[in-house]
């Protein structure tokens, strides 16, 4: 290995002093700092939040000091229909309550994991991979839909928020110290030649105290609850006796089952016009499977156009950290010009970022628009989860090239693929190691 010499970087040293324009660099950026310092104006005049395809959503939510954004967004597709068919305003679904089932299903999760790998040693990838973050905050579209199809969903005023669904920073660390401390529990119970039965015995009670964990932190679920409401035009509704199952058939009504996850991946190991799943990702033990169909970009992105076409909005996940302005809600490739200040090219494609860790899915939103000009897609209208402070009242606008960049999932009707689409949907997936890239958590 070769060290550094301290005559290289003495050279180094010099040639920053006598360069000018690093030096004038380096006042700005040390002063304002790296983004707001490599920030293009012209980003935000490029990407002008008007779309030929706009959907009626009605105020934006916010998930606040919580990774819950992949629920808020299945949560918002659900709210845009019922404030079209219900004629709602200033309308939400409680998160609290799919937040309360997420960690206590993935809990079970987590110790079915512990059981299943006890004869692989502590320091082998999967159970590190499993230790290290034994529950967190994010998800994917399927984990989500095996909640909504278990125990249903309720409106908000059911289900309030709560202090730490707001804020879930504290229940993370307590949830995830008691899901180690019972990892240690059940694979000492396996190596000491306890039965299966025994085993379950012990992980009921843990489950048991997770349960009673999480009603303390987060309140109790309603099993029944009733719907009081006015719509737009001031009508007084009421609907009593509701259970979460009955009032998602009744007000929701989307048949689940008929939704696909579409992805785009471009690396050697997931060609396109195959389907994958990713071991060990997923919240409920016996729910619905994570699956996904790897399409090319162009492919990607006319199915997001023709459901938005057909007056449906698209829950979707990004890297929503890359190149994006928070304060006006530009996603534009052009939002900063890095490359300019430091003098450095920091330019990988889409697949060498996959591949090598410099990017993945860290976010979920709502697509709710659609700028086509002459056939072609030039931006995106994104509903976002982080309240009307952020963007336009909390919409961002997308460009359409950082969407070939940085989007990699969407969530589409099934009707809408192709024939050859709907074959390859049905295939057996190929299963992707834990840690791929593609399990990321929004």
């Amino acid at each position: 290995m070769s060290i550094i010499e301290p005559k290289m970087t003495q050279q180094f040293h010099d040639k920053f002093i006598e360069n000018n324009k690093q030096q004038a660099l380096q006042r700005g950026v040390v002063k304002n700092g790296i983004s707001a310092s490599a920030q293009n104006p012209s980003a935000e005049g490029n990407n002008v939040p008007v779309f030929s395809v706009d959907l009626a959503t009605g105020k934006v939510a916010n998930q606040k000091q919580s990774g819950r954004c992949w629920m808020f967004a299945a949560l918002n597709t659900f709210r845009h229909k019922m404030i079209q068919n219900f004629q709602l305003k200033e309308f939400e679904l409680s998160q609290n309550y799919t937040f309360f089932w997420d960690k206590y299903e993935k809990a079970n999760y987590f110790y079915e994991n512990i059981i299943n790998t006890a004869d692989q040693p502590l320091d082998s990838r999967k159970v590190a991979f499993l230790l290290a973050t034994p529950q967190q905050d994010g998800g994917q579209w399927d984990m989500i839909v095996s909640i909504f199809q278990k125990y249903g969903i309720v409106p908000k005023s059911a289900m309030p928020e709560s202090s730490n669904s707001s804020n879930s920073r504290d229940l993370n660390n307590y949830l995830n110290k008691k899901l180690r401390k019972d990892a240690t529990i059940l694979r000492n119970l396996i190596e000491a030649g306890k039965t299966g039965e025994q085993v379950q015995e012990a992980k009921a009670k843990m489950l048991e105290e997770v349960y009673n964990f999480l009603a303390i932190s987060l309140g109790t679920p309603p099993a029944t609850f009733d719907f009081e409401y006015r719509d737009e035009q001031q009508n007084y509704h009421i609907d009593q006796q509701l259970t979460p199952q009955t009032f998602y058939d009744k007000y929701v009504g989307v048949d689940l089952d008929e939704y696909v996850s579409i992805i785009n991946a471009p690396t050697q190991d997931k060609p396109y016009n195959k389907t994958y799943t990713v071991e060990m990702l997923g919240n409920v033990v016996g729910g619905k499977e994570v699956k996904y169909i790897n399409v090319d970009m162009t492919t990607f992105k006319k199915l997001a156009q023709a459901q938005l076409e057909q007056g449906e909005s698209v829950w979707f996940g990004c890297d929503v950290g890359q190149s994006s302005t928070r304060d006006s809600g530009i996603m534009a490739l052009d939002a900063y010009d890095m490359n300019d200040l430091f003098d450095i090219d920091f330019t990988m494609t889409k697949a060498e970022r996959l591949d090598y860790g410099e990017s993945l899915m860290t976010h979920a939103m709502v697509l709710t628009g659609v700028d086509v000009v002459e056939g072609k897609t030039t931006k995106w209208k994104v509903e976002n989860s982080w309240g009307e402070k952020v963007g336009t009242k909390g919409f961002f606008v997308m460009s359409d090239a950082w969407m070939d960049e940085y989007t990699y999932q969407i969530v589409i009707r099934k009707d809408l693929l192709s024939p050859e689409l709907q074959a390859v949907w049905e295939e057996e997936p190929t299963t992707l190691a834990p840690w791929d890239p593609m399990g990321a958590l929004a």
